[in-house]
């Protein structure tokens, strides 16, 4: 998404095409922004905003300038209730230089806060990508935001009372607004989630004639009932209470989410399945099996998965998937479309991918290198998604073939998300290990914890898989597919290991790279390997510069297990490899899938 892009004087605006909810509410929105100048001109000017509009006019003509496209200049008196949340490129009389952050209300003039981003070490004109975070807590009325450059952990900058209530109405139109002045510069909105929370009712008032008068005798008149006619009723209640545990939060919300999935009814999907006919059956798992179905109205092809019913953990792992996925949105994860309770069944709804899963293409089917390439890079790219991009951050934890799945051209898309949960800021991520032996980072063995880097070092067992066009055996297998791969590296001889069924129809000089950075993923130590970001670059650019190898397989390392409550250590596993960092090193928010 562009904005006011090289000419002077001009505005631009683009809204959420429905209206959300502003109060009584709390919302979250995290954006990556690019402001790009010409290096040639002295001058740059003059910024853009994030808004919460009362309409989804398009910006007032003469609003070009200092005005942000946020307010015509005529209209400084609060005729228009909407907030701004604007980043000023440029210095005018009244403002405190020109790379600052303001919240606007019914004056571009009178900011209800203001603040210079120099203490941050920031230059909103750098052209480099910028990450913001704009949180409200509807409750306590307070506005936080948080910015950082791409890639680095986000810095909290602003914490200002606000209240929603007096500045906007209660459904807003959201997005951005962007002009220039007397110069120019282009802006850039490269990826933006919003979400809306709507907080409980805040008073009874007069319902309290209704509650006395009628409520309570209904209630009174249920209590009998149940207490001397229905004392089976209660038992059932109370086994289906402790199986789902958690529907009524669930539910509320469902209802309360900005994009919630669709619920579907038991009947909906059993019609969808055959009656989850065994003809119909994709597959199985730990916690269940997954259906192919057909929806009637629209006709739409799906897939299904049935919570076992003897799964130890199905209501946590159901609860956990409605609430991550729900979300996330991104081209190559695989989409939850819904989601169903009835009949004490706990359904899951997806798109459907009629290639399957990619672990059914390495070693049996031929897949091109070019589509080989693209899938790889695809799954790159949502990884990068779920590390920096969707808010918190999102550990995957068990990235590998069987949880790849292709569509009909074959794009990636990453799946399984059936054993997440969302943590609260400052909560513990240490669990019980969970993951796949083969694509586990080392770390995680000994200390139960789940972190990007070890999804990095997932991503590099399967970049060896389906280039090798063959399946890992296992870190603890001495003729695993690393070893071996390591083995022709340090032997100059690296191409060796190519799948055979491509016949050399394939660029050397690709496959050398992505081999390189299969290995460079795989290091033992975490602080060693790359970002995901940087695996992105590697495979979009092919002059973007490789890390160093070094010239032999490292030798694996000592992780320090920290406790909760002390700063005493334990090691695990020393040798003479190059030690690595405390493995306590962790976002303050993060989400960690697990496993049972």
């Amino acid at each position: 998404m562009r904005g006011s892009t090289a000419p002077t004087n001009m505005v631009g605006r683009v809204l959420y095409r429905q209206p959300v909810l502003a109060w009584p509410a709390s919302f979250s929105t995290t954006f990556t922004i690019m402001i790009m100048t010409d290096p040639n001109e002295a001058a740059y000017g003059d910024g853009m905003a994030f808004i919460l509009a009362q309409d989804d006019r398009p910006s007032p003509p003469d609003s070009y300038g200092s005005f942000m496209g946020i307010l015509d200049p005529s209209t400084q008196d609060g005729i228009v209730r909407q907030l701004a949340v604007e980043l000023d490129t440029y210095k005018n009389e009244q403002e405190p230089d020109g790379n600052h952050i303001a919240i606007d209300t019914t004056s571009i003039l009178k900011p209800v806060a203001e603040k210079s981003l120099d203490s941050t070490g920031i230059n909103l004109k750098s052209g480099r990508e910028i990450t913001l975070r704009i949180t409200y807590d509807g409750e306590n009325k307070k506005l936080r935001i948080y910015i950082a450059y791409a890639g680095e952990p986000l810095q909290s900058f602003f914490n200002t009372s606000i209240s929603m209530r007096k500045v906007v109405p209660p459904y807003v139109y959201v997005g951005f607004t962007a002009s220039t002045g007397t110069v120019s510069e282009t802006h850039r909105v490269l990826s933006w989630n919003f979400t809306s929370y709507k907080l409980p009712g805040e008073k009874a008032g007069n319902k309290i004639s209704l509650i006395l008068f009628v409520v309570i005798p209904v209630f009174l008149l249920l209590l009998l009932l149940a207490i001397f006619a229905l004392p089976a009723a209660i038992r059932a209640r109370r086994r289906e209470n402790k199986r789902i545990g958690k529907k009524e939060d669930l539910e509320m919300l469902t209802r309360n989410a900005a994009n919630a999935p669709k619920m579907f009814t038991y009947r909906q999907l059993s019609k969808a399945t055959r009656n989850f006919n065994k003809e119909n059956l994709l597959g199985s798992g730990g916690f269940g099996s997954v259906y192919k179905g057909v929806l009637s109205d629209p006709p739409t092809t799906i897939a299904v998965k049935k919570i076992s019913s003897t799964s130890k953990q199905g209501e946590r792992e159901y609860l956990a998937e409605i609430c991550t996925i729900g979300r996330l949105k991104h081209k190559n994860l695989v989409q939850l479309q819904g989601w169903c309770h009835d009949r004490e069944q706990l359904l899951l709804v997806y798109d459907y991918m009629p290639n399957g899963s990619l672990d059914h293409f390495i070693g049996k089917n031929i897949l091109d290198w070019k589509t080989r390439y693209d899938i790889l890079m695809g799954l790159a790219s949502v990884l990068v998604y779920l590390h920096e991009e969707c808010g918190s951050p999102v550990v995957h934890r068990d990235v590998k073939p069987n949880n790849v799945m292709l569509d009909s051209n074959y794009n990636a898309h990453l799946g399984d998300f059936g054993l997440a949960r969302l943590l609260q800021n400052d909560t513990s991520v240490t669990t019980m290990v969970a993951g796949t032996p083969g694509y586990l980072a080392p770390e995680v063995s000994y200390t139960g914890r789940a972190t990007p880097e070890s999804d990095v070092y997932s991503f590099g067992m399967v970049v060896l898989e389906v280039v090798c066009g063959k399946r890992s055996r296992g870190i603890m297998d001495e003729n695993s597919l690393v070893d071996f791969v390591w083995s022709l590296y340090e032997n100059g001889t690296l191409l060796k290991c190519v799948d055979q069924r491509l016949q050399g129809n394939y660029d050397e000089e690709q496959v050398k790279r992505t081999l390189t950075l299969g290995l460079a993923c795989l290091h033992p130590d975490y602080l060693f390997r790359p970002r995901m970001r940087k695996v992105v670059q590697i495979f979009m650019n092919p002059n973007e510069p490789l890390m160093n190898l070094p010239e032999s397989r490292p030798s694996a390392v000592s992780v320090s297990l920290y406790s909760s409550s002390a700063s005493s250590t334990t090691d695990f596993a020393s040798t003479s490899g190059p030690r690595c960092g405390s493995i306590d090193s962790l976002p303050d928010e993060i989400t960690v899938l697990y496993e049972s």
